[in-house]
């Protein structure tokens, strides 16, 4: 009997060498993979306020005034919520009703996943700001 026919199998060295390997692989493409659904969602909020800014300006069309009320925009409650449930959306009206400002607030998981882009608005200038630089997608 040769060596090959007695000795079927993976030996323990050669199951630990695979180990390591993806191990390794797992330790770089994880944060890759966080960073990359943190981006996503944040792309959700960002997609959301300019269409509910779009729906602010309709409502002062036809009211010649703002509104708070995130149901008088279409929204299903006050605050909204996406549709992931990532990031909570308000709206607050200046003076007179003729100004808004549009905050979206990351939840849960997103606020730790994207802490450094927690809160994104806009307002009726259609003016983008962030908790930090770069939240904006240009």
């Amino acid at each position: 009997m040769n060596y090959s026919e007695k000795y079927k199998g993976l030996t323990l060295i050669e199951v630990l060498i695979t180990m390591a390997i993806i191990a390794i692989l797992a330790a770089v493409v994880y944060p890759a993979y966080v960073d990359v659904t943190g981006r996503s969602n944040r792309s959700e909020a960002q997609r959301e306020l300019s269409r509910l800014a779009f729906l602010q300006e309709q409502f002062f069309a036809d009211n010649r005034t703002y509104t708070a009320d995130m149901t008088d925009l279409g929204a299903p409650a006050d605050p909204y919520i996406t549709e992931s449930g990532n990031y909570s959306i308000d709206a607050t009206i200046g003076a007179g009703g003729t100004t808004f400002d549009l905050k979206a607030t990351a939840k849960g998981n997103q606020a730790s996943v994207d802490a450094s882009c927690i809160t994104l608005s806009i307002d009726e200038a259609l003016v983008k700001t962030a908790s930090s630089e770069n939240c904006w997608e240009q």
